[in-house]
């Protein structure tokens, strides 16, 4: 499996993504926005894009659909529930479809909903997975629920279906918010020496060429993925030394909103 991770340098800081075949050199588009650097991109790369995979129907990841599809013919793939809302739309992904990319790649859909209600994240099927997180994950983050979504269904997205992902996953969000999620981490988590080891690193990346972490490196830097720490608790003055990890997250959630 072929990635190219693909810097928008917006004031959004959308990531697109093209997946790609090493044997027929076939393409898959992740929330092509800008859908011109991706088409230049893959033209560079002399990959054939013949799928577009939104995670969610958000603008800033489905405004490029149709620009791109006009120029290749690509089929739209994005979750069943969201066809209102996403125009011309080929195909509806549920929990457990499997996309096809040329010969050799597969990526399975999880159904993600909390960031919006008709959110699909996309996992291969490699040795070292890798997963497309969209808005439902970021570096050291998790996506926000004010714009058709639900904290306590993203709480149990994260908590049950992020936590059950092996360490080795390779993390490909929609955005590139590493810094200031890391600020916010120590905010919440002062003593967490691996997130300011990280902040320091990644203060000055040029995110063209993105720091790409894994799930183990984010349980130790992503304070959502931290909600049994002590020391995240008790900066958390409203909850009880008892308090479930749902309450935590739920509670760093509202805590974030207005950080």
């Amino acid at each position: 499996m072929l990635v190219e991770q693909i810097w928008t340098d917006n004031p959004l800081r959308n990531f697109h993504y093209l997946v790609a075949c090493p044997d027929t050199l076939e393409a898959l588009a992740i929330d092509p926005y800008d859908h011109q650097l991706v088409l230049q991109r893959a033209e560079q790369l002399g990959w054939q894009i013949t799928q577009i995979v939104n995670t969610h129907e958000h603008f800033d990841h489905i405004d490029g659909n149709q620009a791109l599809v006009a120029a290749t013919g690509a089929k739209v793939l994005a979750h069943s529930n969201a066809r209102d809302k996403i125009s011309g739309m080929d195909t509806g992904l549920k929990a457990g479809s499997i996309i096809k990319v040329g010969r050799s790649v597969e990526l399975q859909v999880l159904d993600t909903p909390g960031h919006t209600m008709a959110h699909v994240c996309l996992l291969s099927k490699t040795q070292t997975p890798a997963l497309f997180s969209g808005d439902t994950v970021f570096n050291a983050g998790v996506g926000h629920c004010h714009a058709g979504g639900d904290p306590e269904v993203l709480a149990q997205t994260v908590l049950t279906q992020m936590a059950a992902l092996p360490d080795s996953t390779l993390l490909y969000p929609g955005h590139d918010y590493i810094v200031n999620n890391l600020r916010f981490t120590l905010d919440r988590e002062p003593g967490n020496q691996v997130a300011q080891r990280l902040l320091k690193q990644v203060e000055s990346q040029d995110p063209n060429h993105a720091l790409i972490t894994n799930l183990g490196q984010e349980r130790q830097i992503n304070t959502f993925f931290r909600t049994d720490s002590a020391e995240v608790i008790e900066n958390l003055p409203q909850l009880a030394s008892s308090a479930s990890q749902a309450e935590v997250f739920l509670a760093l959630r509202e805590c974030r909103n207005s950080w």
